[in-house]
């Protein structure tokens, strides 16, 4: 399995106090016992950036409780190396991810439900709760949202477009103008990119999931290859690289920011995690709704949840649950992991805390306030590279209609 630490893994130390709903000090010695009688130790698997963030929490309280926990930083296929070390016995207690990944977790027998008190849920964001709730049962605990925004350089583009084709004209006119040598910077590189695409998808009249009467999304409603995403991507074909040249393959998770950053585009689709950079680039830059097509439906972005899990076969359950249960519950770790990357925290204490300091949460969220939630449901992994190549391949050239179409069959035969 592909795993680095980030760093070197140390032995951290986190303070696994019951808060809120749980008791106080008086119960701290129990926890410890019983951590000690498992082994003394948690591990929890993230990404890097959230392992960055981590480590001064599991430093300081480590020292006051005694609790060691192993962060490590996995740089790739977060989501399957965890199944495929769930399955061996070899996982973590603990794992932070999209919840998007639940439905193919829980499908794997990866996670387990977690327990919280119906005064915990109330101090969260509804949406962020309902995106972690699968088949009525509650399997994360969620610490921030996330959606996707147009980043605009105000230098170069003093208007928020207000359809997609008043930004490529834009564009065109500043490529003209030897202002900018990108219309837009929306990623796909050769295998697309289903999330960034997605609110351009959904005002061509595209959908990936039907809902069911109680408004869960439906795996047997599938709207890829249907007439509706045929139409949406004609549109997609149109600003390819054998139409205005606004999107491109060219253009990729890895070089998108940055190219807007270098001054090389006006327009940048990404989330929160690009305005570090712009800001280190003091680009003077506002952020507003991804524009539609002109005459189409309102561009629909995901809105994604980052939360926390805890593992099915890990070794340590019960600190697992009181970790993610009454740690992750508190204010000051959702600031932390704010701090480190900026998404909007999920924990409303912690939103209030810091919308006040940075302008920039509250336009990322009336962006995505009409946004749809991400599908957990297991079909959804059958969704992203099919579709994603089709994507790319259509802003290549390729023909729209059979291009969907061959991808809506792969699609569906992935799910039966």
């Amino acid at each position: 399995m592909r795993i680095r630490t980030a760093g070197v893994v140390a032995v951290l130390g986190l303070a696994l106090a019951a808060s809120g709903c749980g008791g106080g000090d008086s119960d701290k010695p129990a926890a410890k016992e019983s951590a000690k009688a498992a082994g003394g130790k948690l591990v929890i698997w993230a990404d890097d950036k959230r392992t960055a963030a981590l480590k001064p929490f599991a430093e300081e309280f480590g020292k006051e409780n005694g609790v060691t926990v192993e962060v490590q930083a996995v740089s790739k296929d977060l989501q399957t190396n965890f199944v495929t070390a769930s399955q061996q016995g070899s996982g973590p207690d603990v794992v932070v991810g999209a919840h998007d990944w639940i439905g193919n977790m829980v499908q794997n027998g990866a996670i387990d439900p977690v327990q919280l008190a119906a005064e915990q849920k109330s101090a969260f964001n509804e949406t962020a709760i309902k995106a972690v709730t699968f088949n009525g049962q509650l399997y994360g605990v969620p610490y921030a949202t996330e959606n996707v925004a147009l980043i605009r350089n105000t230098e170069l583009a003093p208007e928020a477009p207000k359809t997609i084709e008043d930004l490529v004209a834009a564009g065109k006119k500043l490529k003209a103008e030897k202002k900018a040598s990108e219309i837009l910077c929306l990623q796909s590189g050769q295998n697309g990119d289903a999330y960034h695409i997605y609110p351009l998808y959904t005002s061509g009249g595209g959908y990936l999931f039907g809902t069911a009467a109680n408004g869960d999304y439906d795996p047997k409603d599938l709207g890829v290859g249907k007439p509706e995403s045929i139409a949406a991507f004609q549109k997609i074909a149109k600003l390819g690289e054998k139409g205005d040249g606004a999107l491109k393959r060219s253009i990729t998770g890895e070089n998108s920011i940055a190219t807007f950053t270098g001054k090389k585009c006006a327009f940048l689709v990404s989330g929160p995690w690009a305005i570090a950079d712009a800001k280190k680039a003091n680009i003077k830059y506002d952020i507003s709704p991804v524009p539609g097509f002109a005459g189409g439906k309102e561009a629909q972005p995901f809105v994604g949840v980052q939360a926390f899990y805890v593992a099915a076969k890990g070794k340590n359950k019960a600190l697992a649950q009181e970790f993610v249960t009454n740690y992750v519950t508190k204010p000051e770790l959702a600031v932390a992991l704010y701090q480190a990357e900026p998404r909007p925290p999920a924990l409303t204490a912690a939103f209030d805390q810091v919308k006040g300091e940075d302008a920039d949460l509250a336009k990322f969220s009336e962006a995505g306030k009409n946004g749809q939630v991400l599908p957990a449901i297991p079909a959804m992994a059958a969704i992203w590279d099919p579709f994603g190549k089709a994507e790319a391949a259509i802003i290549g050239g390729a023909d729209p209609a059979k291009t969907i179409t061959a991808a809506g069959k792969t699609i569906a035969g992935q799910i039966k």
